[in-house]
């Protein structure tokens, strides 16, 4: 296997960097090498900026408006984003529901919804998580009846709904049908948050962010027409979107920004060139994110050749979220106990309040606390091992 680009990928890559370079606003750079909070117009600023370039959907083919990049065109591009201090583009609409509507949508579904997703004016959420349905996602009680006019009226109630207080529409798994086998009864709905009978309650995590929200649905009608595929067959989309869903949990390429962020507080704390031993967890580290990117350029190539790696898939989202663990704490300890300190206030852009030891200390707590969700989120490492086990071991 050759591992070294061509010239002409090179050549992309430096087209692309230039591109970032000129186009990304500095701000949100700074805020995103320094871990400062980003709000909603950060990140929507940023999508629209690569939406008017017709990048935003930058694994899209062609026929549905992207750029048609191969899958090392679409790895470079999501490296030079990271590493310049890109926000990570929010997924649910780009990256998960666009895919499944291309793939089972009718042509007026793909005419309606996919503009507004590939320009950033529409913020999607995910709704699959449910109380007591989430690794076990077949599980989910959240209800569609069908009515006489034909229309779905749903009720129910999601959890985990990742940024979903700034949600336009949501796409959900349901329940239509409760007889025989928990999978073959799921249905693929597309819901306007805007509908009558949809609230969004915040929850409140670890590190004091509102991150995630509850979404219950109480009497809400939804149109035939936003039903993807056909009725009852919404667990084959499921998965067809998970795969999309564990790749981009891996999330290699900040992995490698966030690396050189450990080295660069590693540094200014003396423990670079002062602690051998704490050298030698950084190495091993770095050597554990390029074996991470040697596997999502495994996923994209089976994607490129019409392959479906859920079970590759699988192994991203475990590699991933531990790795991902792994950078977070290592930071805790090179901060010491500077990094102790939890100051809210301290994750703003710009706050002119007293450090405790350097600035670069302040988002440490929270930066951990946030990442121990990593294991959870996306099916627990726990199930995923025993899906691989199943699947790959036998």
């Amino acid at each position: 296997m050759d591992l070294n680009f061509t010239a002409e990928e090179m050549a992309f890559r430096a087209d692309i960097r230039q591109w970032v370079a000129e186009h990304l606003p500095a701000d949100i750079s700074a805020k995103v090498h320094q871990a400062q909070r980003l709000d909603k117009s950060d990140m929507q600023r940023w999508a629209k900026i690569l939406g008017r370039q017709g990048w935003l959907g930058w694994a899209w083919p062609k026929q549905f408006g992207g750029p048609g990049w191969n899958a090392v065109q679409r790895h470079l591009f999501e490296e030079e984003c990271a590493l310049a201090g890109a926000p990570r583009i929010v997924p649910f609409g780009p990256v998960m529901v666009a895919p499944v509507i291309m793939a089972f949508g009718t042509p007026e579904q793909q005419q309606r919804f996919l503009p507004g997703i590939a320009s950033g004016d529409v913020w999607w959420s995910q709704g699959y998580s449910e109380p007591g349905s989430g690794s076990d996602l077949a599980s989910v009680k959240c209800k569609a009846e069908r009515q006489a006019s034909g229309s779905f009226l749903v009720n129910g109630q999601k959890t985990w709904t990742t940024l979903g207080q700034y949600g336009d529409w949501i796409f959900c798994l349901v329940r239509t049908d409760s007889m025989g086998k928990p999978q073959t009864g799921i249905s693929f709905l597309l819901i306007d948050m805007k509908s009558k009978g949809i609230t969004v309650r915040p929850i409140i995590m670890l590190d004091g962010e509102h991150e995630v929200n509850e979404v219950f649905f109480d009497n809400v009608e939804v149109p035939a027409e936003n039903l993807i595929g056909e009725e009852n067959k919404g667990w084959t989309y499921a998965k067809y979107l998970l795969a999309h869903e564990r790749t981009n949990i891996a999330d290699v390429n900040r992995a490698k920004r966030e690396l050189e962020r450990l080295k660069r507080i590693a540094k200014a704390e003396g423990l670079l060139d002062g602690d051998a031993r704490f050298r030698d967890q950084i190495a091993l580290l770095e050597v554990d994110i390029i074996a991470l990117e040697m596997m999502v350029l495994r996923v994209l190539s089976a994607e490129k050749s019409g392959k479906q790696s859920l079970d590759v898939a699988g192994l991203l989202k475990i590699r991933g979220s531990e790795i991902q663990q792994r950078y977070a704490e290592l930071m805790m300890l090179a901060g010491g106990p500077f990094s102790l300190p939890f100051i809210f206030e301290a994750m703003e852009a710009g706050w002119q309040g007293d450090h405790v030891g350097a600035a670069h200390c302040a988002p440490l707590a929270s930066h951990y606390l946030n990442m121990r969700k990593t294991t959870i989120y996306g099916g627990s490492n726990e199930v995923q091992r025993n899906i691989v086990a199943q699947t790959v071991l036998g």
